[in-house]
């Protein structure tokens, strides 16, 4: 069962793929013409070179509702040869974030369906949230992250959620190196 986006998450990642839109509307116009992806979108992105105020708003805005539904990973790429990396960087760190959010808001919603049955959730519970992660990211530890997920649905202890996200980021660094 795959979690649905929360609408403040959707947002987020729409205004992600926005402002890389409007990182690479500022690139000069013979960098722009040589963009990773459909012509038409290309054109569009040269367009916005002409135009000011209120069009130039709704230009990026279009731009970005094309966008919105692709992975936009070579144009990540792109501005990253030409800018560098911390637009990259924003993403990867906010993707992490969701993670660990989407992690404990399972491990609360399994605690409150187990504490209704006069159990307890365990420390090695099973989470499709640590399924996905070890996916992306072979190296983690899953026995940590189901024992600090455990603890936070019954603590509620922000250091909890914290020690997770420095779990998933030491990881996701690693990962990185090895590339």
């Amino acid at each position: 069962m795959a979690m649905q986006l929360s609408r403040s998450e959707q947002k987020r990642r729409i205004k992600e793929v926005e402002q890389l839109v409007r990182e690479l509307v500022d690139l000069p116009r013979q960098e722009v013409k040589k963009l990773p992806c459909d012509q038409e979108i290309v054109d569009l992105f040269v367009e916005v070179h002409s135009l000011k105020g209120g069009a130039r708003k709704r230009q990026i805005k279009y731009i970005t509702k094309m966008l919105k539904s692709e992975e936009n990973t070579e144009l990540y790429g792109f501005l990253e040869k030409k800018k560098g990396a911390s637009l990259q960087q924003k993403k990867a760190f906010h993707e992490l974030e969701y993670l660990r959010d989407r992690l404990l808001e399972e491990a609360i919603e399994k605690r409150k369906v187990l504490r209704s049955e006069q159990q307890e959730l365990t420390e090695t519970w099973e989470s499709e949230t640590i399924q996905e992660i070890e996916k992306l990211f072979p190296a983690v530890d899953i026995i940590a992250l189901s024992r600090l997920s455990s603890i936070f649905a019954r603590t509620r202890q922000p250091r909890h959620s914290r020690e997770i996200f420095r779990l998933l980021r030491a990881v996701q660094e690693q990962a990185d190196r090895d590339l």
